[in-house]
């Protein structure tokens, strides 16, 4: 029974179980799926200022805080005690151009070679770390929402917005694997 939970399932059926939230949420409670909002619940409640932003009924969301913690925890404790004995498996042309950039772990989910304490005083390190960071929150609150609040909860109801949302997520993944990460990796 422990294997069932400790290996990767297939994407036919996580799929349709991370789908089914949409569902579950709207019938048990009236709630939409996604995760951004909360940073501004927490915000909210942890910074009490005269930012108009911040002010608004948090404590109406504090069951997303709930789901975020959650995550966080199933993810932290899937660690912990679920983690695949087999190594991570890619593609050999995959790993053979990530070794031209010098990074030659690939066993792990990140490479190591990119996500340690070292790297971020580096300018490599420093601009997929920092810079990332930072533009993937931003990019988030300019959206309007993050990935799966739009191309989970948004497409599922079928809402204009999050369909050119998911469109520019798309396009944007597909420009920063092909020219811009390859470029931030040689450097």
């Amino acid at each position: 029974m422990i294997d069932i939970i400790k290996n990767p399932w297939p994407w036919y059926i996580a799929g349709p179980l991370i789908g089914l939230m949409v569902p579950a949420l709207l019938i048990l409670g009236n709630k939409s799926f996604g995760i951004s909002s909360s940073l501004r619940d927490i915000c909210a409640a942890c910074l009490p200022t005269k930012i108009p932003y911040f002010q608004y009924n948090w404590k109406k969301e504090t069951w997303n805080l709930f789901f975020v913690l959650g995550i966080f925890l199933g993810g932290f404790l899937s660690m912990l005690f679920l983690s695949p004995e087999i190594p991570i498996k890619i593609h050999p042309d995959l790993a053979h151009e990530l070794a031209t950039y010098g990074i030659s772990d690939t066993s792990q989910m990140v490479p190591k070679d990119i996500w340690n304490w070292k790297s971020l005083f580096t300018l490599r390190g420093f601009i997929i770390i920092v810079l990332g960071g930072f533009m993937v929150g931003f990019g988030t609150r300019y959206a309007g929402g993050c990935t799966s609040g739009h191309s989970i909860m948004g497409l599922s109801t079928l809402q204009w917005p999050s369909l050119v949302a998911t469109l520019c997520f798309m396009l944007g993944g597909i420009l920063a694997a092909n020219f811009i990460l390859p470029f931030i990796l040689s450097l």
